[in-house]
């Protein structure tokens, strides 16, 4: 039996233990729990763009761009994480979420002018360099912002965000044929991409732990997607991916060219994008950090949140001066 004076020693010494563990994990947990998440339009050549933003005017900037059937509010929980040490701004891309097309002027959502809204957004913003957070349709964009203006990137965290053929699974087979062959009779069959069950089997499809995953996600996804005129959009974007193909050789280009620092941190069983496109990487940006999340599908932010966000920030302190 311990001594009162030995046992103080052993609560003295458990109590520090216990203090630095917390301190530790403390530590480790992204979170800002004082960020403000401003919440606006900016009109971008007769385009409002709705965007969230947070964290100091002068930081450096991350510009995270959503993918397919997403938007911003994606990264409702991952913008205060980051915002503590970055300037955090993220656009709803033309035909998601809040933002709103010019009336009255032909948009034919493609990826080349899904890029120049972003590209001019971002000017009319006052971001001159940016790291780029790119997620599904929001890939493309980032590699032809990068193409187009290498010396604005301060670094790439792709997250299941393809730019290697490899990477393309046999889920694109539909995909394929409708890149060949536009007619009504290709295309009208895509349109099971727009229900609910197919946005809910994205979010879920992969996840070993489905109760992860935030049911608001999916479901405001399928509000937008719902809308009148949403799934011909969609089609339109969806056929164009087909020139990201092609594009795919100036952006290995400007990664051997540049050699800007990028994490590709991927969720395993993503049914669309294989874990191949991301060990890809490497062959043309052999620092490239890859870091594969195990029970994580397509949708690896809305189940490993934290853990993208560890990952991005370790990376980001290494590489944003």
């Amino acid at each position: 039996m311990r001594s009162p004076l030995n046992r103080l020693r052993w609560l003295s010494t458990f109590a520090i233990s216990w203090l630095l563990a917390a301190a530790s994990a403390f530590a480790a947990a992204p979170t800002n729990a004082g960020a403000v998440v401003r919440h606006e339009f900016a009109e971008v050549d007769g385009h409002k763009i709705f965007y969230r933003e947070a964290g100091p005017a002068e930081a450096p900037v991350v510009l995270l761009l959503h993918g397919f059937p997403s938007s911003s509010h994606l990264f409702r929980e991952l913008i205060p994480k980051l915002a503590g040490k970055y300037r955090v701004v993220a656009p709803d891309l033309p035909g998601f979420g809040l933002t709103e097309v010019k009336t009255g002027v032909p948009f034919q959502y493609t990826f080349d002018e899904l890029t120049q809204v972003v590209d001019r957004f971002t000017e009319v913003k006052g971001i001159r360099r940016y790291a780029l957070y790119v997620f599904d349709i929001g890939a493309p964009i980032g590699w032809r912002l990068a193409v187009a203006h290498p010396d604005r990137i301060t670094a790439i965290v792709s997250q299941n965000g393809n730019a290697y053929e490899e990477g393309l699974s046999p889920a694109w087979a539909p995909m394929r044929v409708f890149w060949e062959d536009p007619s009504p009779q290709r295309r009208d069959p895509l349109r099971m991409l727009f229900k609910l069950e197919t946005t809910k089997w994205q979010y879920f499809e992969g996840v070993k732990e489905p109760s992860r995953i935030a049911p608001d996600g999916y479901l405001l996804d399928q509000q937008f997607l719902d809308r009148p005129g949403q799934q011909d959009i969609q089609l339109a974007i969806l056929l164009d991916y087909r020139s990201n193909l092609k594009q795919y050789p100036a952006v290995h280009a400007y990664f051997r060219k540049y050699q800007p620092p990028l994490l590709a941190v991927w969720g395993a069983a993503d049914p669309f994008f294989l874990p191949a496109g991301a060990a890809a990487f490497k062959r043309d940006l052999p620092k490239a950090e890859v870091h594969m999340i195990e029970g994580a599908g397509h949708f690896a932010l809305a189940s490993h949140g934290d853990e993208v966000a560890r990952l991005m920030l370790a990376f980001l302190d290494r590489n944003l001066h």
